[in-house]
């Protein structure tokens, strides 16, 4: 018989992102491979290369909402009637509810950790809830994997798998970044810093990433207010920051930059909102600094993605950054919420002669080590070890 693999994830665009590599390796086995999400769009489910079998969660962010206990017992039915001889799943929340759904006679489940959504700094309250729900369901995960030192040390201490184990997270294709200096990609690059009105002594800063509270774009919007005030209006050029993506705080952090002045064309220091951006890597190949303002991360692919296009970063110091960054040697780190801080740092970066550039090509050679060709057979071998059990 044809063994099967569930993967579930609270959104699709997640497995889209993230997992396709692994999908198409479980396929060449001759696996059956289905997909469960959560946030089917409007135009019904997404095509996912490799899935055979793709049906959606009614997953909400809430974790108390009625949906998320509906989606549990979709899950139990699917799970009995499909005989999955393996569950993959992926994003806390999706991870949460498809360990409440497993039967007593299960099947075996690998829970891959994209970032705990507590730390030490994590308010007492809301700690305790979710630690215990990772608790709960430590009992039906087999083996936990997770992607920085704190959420490594915090699985063990709270014995939060069967196993735990450690994985440079998951492989970033890194053959999508063309060479962008030359030709038809120079011009290219070169063309979304003129549609910007970027002058070469113009900067351009990029943070790509969903707009909620975690990811606190409103801090660097408040730091790039800051900018002309520590550089005593003495900048250099313009300063633009790019603010990619969609999200529940999209429309406030837009209020927030027009009650700072961060909206008029030709202002010192502007913000802008494109939306949406699937040519993530040519706007890194057109900007001069990537940032970012995250609570918590797991590893960051967009950070990852910074780095490899050369970018010196300036980022918050919290789990997942701290990981890949290395204080004043391939990143400049800040304290979480300090937006003055941040614009310290930033400001540091354009007067300091030589820092952006060593600072990038630091970060472009440390990068390499998290490149798809490189981790691909380290999480591979971790499946193995669930495979070998079946």
């Amino acid at each position: 018989m044809q063994k099967k693999v569930l993967f579930t994830a609270s959104t699709f665009s997640h497995i889209l992102n993230f997992h396709l590599p692994y999908l198409a390796q479980f396929k060449r086995l001759g696996w059956q491979v289905h997909v469960a999400c959560g946030g089917a769009p409007a135009a019904g489910l997404p095509e996912i290369p490799g899935a055979d079998a793709v049906f959606s969660l009614p997953l909400q962010k809430k974790m108390l909402a009625a949906g998320n206990f509906r989606a549990a017992r979709l899950l139990r039915q699917k799970i009995a009637a499909e005989k999955y001889a393996l569950i993959s799943t992926h994003t806390s929340l999706a991870a949460f509810f498809t360990r409440l759904a497993m039967p007593a006679s299960r099947p075996l489940l690998l829970n891959m950790v994209h970032g705990y959504l507590f730390d030490d700094q994590t308010p007492a309250l809301k700690k305790t809830v979710l630690l215990t729900a990772e608790k709960l369901t430590a009992g039906c995960t087999d083996l936990l994997l997770t992607m920085n030192r704190w959420d490594l040390t915090a699985a063990q201490k709270h014995h939060l798998g069967r196993q735990i184990d450690f994985i440079p997270g998951i492989g970033v294709d890194f053959a999508r970044f063309a060479d962008f200096t030359t030709g038809d990609g120079a011009a290219a690059s070169q063309s979304l810093r003129n549609q910007l009105g970027l002058r070469p002594q113009d900067w351009l800063l990029v943070y790509a990433a969903e707009f909620s509270g975690r990811k606190s774009q409103a801090v660097l919007l408040r730091a790039l207010a800051e900018l002309p005030r520590i550089m005593a209006d003495e900048l250099p050029g313009r300063v633009v920051l790019l603010l990619a993506g969609q999200g529940d705080k999209l429309a406030e952090c837009k209020q927030l930059a027009a009650q700072l002045g961060l909206l008029a064309e030709g202002g010192p220091v502007r913000a802008v909102f494109p939306g949406q951006c699937n040519d993530m890597p040519l706007w890194y190949a057109a900007a001069d600094a990537a940032v970012s303002a995250s609570r918590s991360e797991g590893l960051p692919f967009n950070i990852m993605e910074a780095m490899y296009a050369g970018l010196p970063v300036v980022a918050s110091a919290v789990k997942g950054h701290v990981d890949l960054l290395q204080q004043e040697e391939s990143g400049l780190l800040y304290p979480y919420g300090d937006a003055r801080a941040c614009a310290v740092l930033l400001a540091r970066l354009w007067q300091e002669a030589g820092l952006a550039e060593r600072l990038g090509q630091n970060a472009r050679r440390q990068v390499q080590q998290y490149g798809l060709e490189q981790v691909f057979p380290r999480v591979w071998a971790q499946y193995e070890k669930l495979i070998e059990q079946i």
